[in-house]
């Protein structure tokens, strides 16, 4: 190698990228392909979400109704059925809320409460913070425990 046959590596000659705002001579000056006038010729301009040129955002447009309840509370419902499968799995003979966590039923932020779909045959002993009456009723046949947080 000597300085008769170096030459620039590929790709690094012949920039392709457009040169706004660079003088009329560019083809790009001016107004630096932005147009005359408006919001978006402007310096600053950012499009606020939703926007849609001054006509009524969709937001806006779409009738709101119903109420929501700012106190209501949200549990995570768990059936008995799903119980019965875990308990049958991991061969637990008590289900608290960790251990719910730990399977990935409930986060560890959940409140959780026990449903009545399904059949409970074996014997625990659950912890949640809400039973409905079916579930509870199904977990004391079983000769299970039901505890509430």
């Amino acid at each position: 190698m000597n300085l008769s046959n170096l030459k620039p590596a590929d790709g690094s000659l012949h920039n392709q990228n457009k040169r706004e705002g660079r003088g009329q001579g560019s083809g790009k000056g001016g107004t630096s392909t932005r147009g005359h006038k408006g919001a978006k010729s402007r310096s600053g301009y950012s499009k606020k979400i939703g926007f849609e040129g001054g006509q009524m955002p969709l937001q806006r447009r779409v009738p709101k109704f119903g109420f929501t309840n700012i106190n209501r509370v949200e549990y995570q419902g768990i059936n008995l059925d799903t119980l019965q499968a875990l308990a049958d799995k991991t061969k637990a003979t008590a289900i608290t809320h960790e251990f719910l966590v730990e399977n990935r039923l409930a986060t560890k932020n959940d409140l959780i409460k026990i449903l009545g779909r399904g059949e409970l045959k074996a014997k625990l002993e659950v912890t949640a913070h809400k039973f409905t009456a079916t579930a509870l009723a199904a977990i004391e046949a079983a000769g299970g425990e039901a505890k509430t947080l």
